[in-house]
This record gives C-alpha cells, sequence and structure tokens, in this order.
C-alpha cells in the first residue's frame, strides 16, 4: 500500500490542522492504519483505525483533541487536530499493515508500510 501524507505547516498554539493520508495499490479496509509522530528520535502511535475501521483508538496524550475519520470513495484517511500545543510539533505519519486488526499497541514495527511524513509546526 503507498501512503501520501499532506496537510501539516506552522499553526498557532489553540489552532487547528487537518491532516491527509492518500493511499493506493489497496484498500483502507484491508489494513489497520495507524497514525505516528516523531518530535526527536521515537516514532510514537497516537491513533488507529482497526482493520475494516470499525474501531478507533486514541492515546491520552491526544484523546478529545485529535479525531481520525475516513473516505472510502478516496481511499483516504484524515486526521483532524484540534486545540493544538507545542508539543504536539512534529513530522507526522500514517502506517499501514494487514498483519493485525485491533488496536491493542502501537508498535511501529508492526506496520508495513509507511508514507512520507509531514511537518507540523505549533508556535506562536
Amino acid at each position: 500500500l503507498q501512503l501520501v501524507e499532506s496537510g501539516g505547516g506552522l499553526v498557532q498554539p489553540g489552532g487547528s490542522l487537518r491532516l491527509s493520508c492518500a493511499a493506493s495499490g489497496g484498500t483502507l479496509d484491508s489494513y489497520r492504519i495507524g497514525w505516528f509522530r516523531q518530535a526527536a528520535n521515537e516514532r510514537d502511535g497516537f491513533s488507529c483505525f482497526s482493520k475494516g475501521g470499525s474501531i478507533t483508538d486514541y492515546a491520552d496524550s491526544v484523546k478529545g483533541r485529535f479525531t481520525i475519520s475516513r473516505d472510502h470513495a478516496t481511499n483516504t484517511v484524515y486526521l483532524q487536530m484540534n486545540s493544538l500545543k507545542p508539543e504536539d510539533t512534529a513530522v507526522y505519519y500514517c502506517a499501514a499493515t494487514t498483519a493485525y486488526y485491533y488496536c491493542s499497541r502501537y508498535d511501529p514495527y508492526e506496520y508495513n508500510d509507511w508514507g512520507q511524513g509531514t511537518q507540523v509546526l505549533v508556535s506562536s
């Protein structure tokens, strides 16, 4: 599965951004989709669609502020980010795997396919 992220940029604290993850070469329902971000050396996962898209999960750090959604017509996953904080600054990646169903944990090694990432900078 090929993934292309877009929508990153500079936003002030408290602002919003919507990231897109456009998929090709497969249908989203066949994959577990995860969102990760990398600010330093670690790539941390924070949100996920289970395979089939019926279950979503959020890490505590983003719960209530971030929302994931998907558009089957365009084979795209979206990440709506509200109430952004400076600590949300990172490169954001979407990732996909067929090997797992549920969003039980955020281990980047469980994901086979990755986008190129999009930079989000939260700063005044």
